[in-house]
């Protein structure tokens, strides 16, 4: 996942991040959306959306009552275990007109999607997805929203920004390791990590999308201690996988944020950022 790498995929570490997720999650990009698909829809037929990498479901909990209704979700999800956690979540809300939302959902590879697949699609949402991709993913990606016409918001990518305070002379290596392995080579595939939201912005642009990227970090301090304490051991661990020559500093040095955090003593800048593509013309984004 975006930001740790262990307990990325369960249950309980997608609980953990949820409200961290939420108050990052930029509400300036709603409205350029919900006038998007507002004038787009024209009032024929429910707006249908498509969550991939849905997950357990937070992304449509948090927008579902953000957006008019009606609202069909399509989450997609390789894991038929969060699939069944989202749609049973997102089945009992309701839209910003008070409405049900219906569920459906769809088990296998996202990145196999192409244009002919999102016919009908009113929106199509990620979160925490794009730094998982490999170009050529997320340039398919574009291809298939801009093909079919339709938006998309891509949320809470990383961006390889991270500060602590205080500092710690070992915070560098940590975390240039830590942005290493989030590019490393895995099944064959070359993941993009940090630099997924600049070649997902310009694989959209390069199709005539409309642009608005927004930063979203993480800022966890005491409140979310268990988050920032639980990302922390994630984070030393992905940059000692990649460099074993950092473990035996990045022991002590682990023990020390710990120690930090569970005493309040700890604050901790996660960057992410948010992009959301609208169908347009050449030289019509905005960043």
């Amino acid at each position: 996942m975006s930001a740790s790498q262990a307990p990325a995929f369960s249950p309980q570490w997608l609980a953990l991040r949820e409200n961290a997720d939420a108050a990052a999650r930029s509400a300036a990009l709603l409205d350029p959306l919900r006038a998007h698909v507002e004038s787009a829809r024209r009032g024929a037929g429910p707006l249908v959306v498509r969550d991939l990498g849905c997950g357990t479901g937070s992304l449509g909990r948090w927008l579902t009552g953000q957006l008019p209704g009606p609202q069909h979700w399509i989450l997609h999800d390789r894991d038929p275990r969060l699939l069944s956690l989202a749609a049973a979540s997102l089945a009992g809300l309701a839209d910003r007109d008070g409405g049900p939302v219906t569920v459906e959902t769809r088990e296998g590879d996202l990145t196999r999607l192409r244009a002919s697949d999102l016919a009908g699609t009113s929106l199509v949402t990620a979160s925490a997805l794009l730094d998982l991709l490999t170009l050529g993913e997320v340039d398919a990606l574009a291809e298939a929203c801009v093909g079919a016409g339709c938006p998309a918001l891509l949320t809470l990518s990383v961006v390889g920004r991270v500060e602590l305070d205080p500092a710690d002379p070992l915070d560098a290596d940590i975390a240039a390791a830590f942005d290493a392995h989030q590019r490393r080579e895995s099944g064959g595939r070359l993941l993009l990590g940090p630099d997924a939201v600049t070649a997902a912005a310009e694989a959209f642009e390069r199709r005539g999308a409309r642009l608005l990227t927004r930063p979203t970090p993480w800022r966890l301090g005491a409140d979310q201690g268990a988050l920032a304490r639980e990302w922390l051991r994630g984070w030393v661990g992905a940059a000692c996988e990649l460099r074993p020559d950092l473990a035996a500093e990045a022991d002590a040095y682990l023990d020390r944020r710990l120690d930090a955090s569970a005493a309040g003593e700890l604050r901790v800048l996660v960057g992410h950022g948010d992009l959301l593509a609208l169908p347009g013309t050449p030289g019509g984004g905005a960043r």
